[in-house]
């Protein structure tokens, strides 16, 4: 299912092309019906197939994170903090944090993951992580979600545009532009869908994205301007600049962990210094700033 065809499965599971034909034939005797279809020379998946593949990923997915687990003990790596958090986070709070906890426990090893909030909480569940950092305060069943800071949304223009000598844009400043922003669905869309609609304007991008940081070639190549989180280090980046956007409208940063799942020390560690980077870049207060008038 993962490689489209026997050649290259044998190939991820290294062994040869007959031995695994046999080991489906067999796989396929055991269940009582067909996994694939064989279609002009390629294996074709069931229907199934597709029913049972989601099930499957999770356990594989699952025996990763136990064989990862018990690698880390053989090895003696029981000092292991394990974190994911999603682009903006991990390039702007992240390393501030993990500068902090290695400094003070240089001998314990730090695994950091990048992912979008859906695998993160997939990874809390598993086990395969202990913390998440995102920006999402979606509430679950399983997940302790605590707010620790909030991140204003900003327009990314090209350096050169129009309203790059602007201190602030809001929606009527870009009516005319190619919106490049989150897709529907999303919480920033949501909340931008609100903000369109106050001022009786649509929130329609043309292009559409989930992570922020996927925005920064298409404003650069001049496909559009960005409305997206102002978290990551924009100014960082060549050829772009990055302006306030009005009005001043939030998305929160949080930090999850597993409800049933108490932390351990260093893991609660780890937490206590996400929590102040967040503080030191200024992203923990809750007050509402002053907004400043657009040109």
């Amino acid at each position: 299912m993962r490689c489209g065809t026997v050649t290259g499965a044998a190939a991820m599971l290294n062994i040869s092309q007959p031995a695994l034909s046999q080991i489906l034939l067999h796989t396929e005797d055991q269940l009582g019906f067909k996994l694939f279809d064989r279609v002009r020379g390629r294996l074709v998946p069931t229907q199934e197939a597709r029913e049972i593949y989601p099930d499957a990923e999770r356990i594989f997915s699952q025996l990763g994170a136990l064989s990862r687990r018990t690698v880390d003990m053989r090895l003696g790596r029981m000092g292991l903090v394990r974190l994911a958090a999603s682009a903006p986070p991990s390039m702007a709070i992240v390393p501030r944090a993990l500068s902090a906890f290695r400094a003070a426990h240089p001998d314990i090893v730090v695994r950091s993951l990048i992912a979008p909030v859906g695998n993160i909480v997939d990874m809390l569940r598993s086990g395969e992580v202990s913390l998440g950092i995102a920006m999402n305060d979606e509430p679950r069943y399983d997940i302790d979600v605590e707010t620790i800071g909030q991140a204003e949304l900003a327009c990314i223009l090209p350096q050169d545009h129009r309203l790059a000598g602007r201190e602030a844009v809001g929606f009527a400043d870009i009516a005319d532009e190619t919106l490049i922003s989150y897709r529907a669905g999303t919480l920033p869309a949501r909340l931008l869908g609100v903000v369109a609609a106050e001022q009786g304007l649509p929130y329609l991008p043309a292009i559409e994205i989930d992570l922020s940081i996927t925005a920064l070639p298409f404003v650069r190549d001049r496909l559009g301007v960005a409305i997206v989180d102002g978290l990551l280090p924009w100014e960082q980046f060549p050829g772009i600049v990055k302006r306030r956007f009005l009005p001043r409208t939030v998305v929160p940063i949080t930090l999850l962990t597993r409800r049933d799942h108490p932390l351990s020390a260093i893991h609660a560690l780890m937490r206590e210094q996400l929590r102040e980077a967040c503080s030191a870049l200024g992203w923990n207060g809750l007050e509402r700033q002053p907004e400043p008038d657009a040109p």
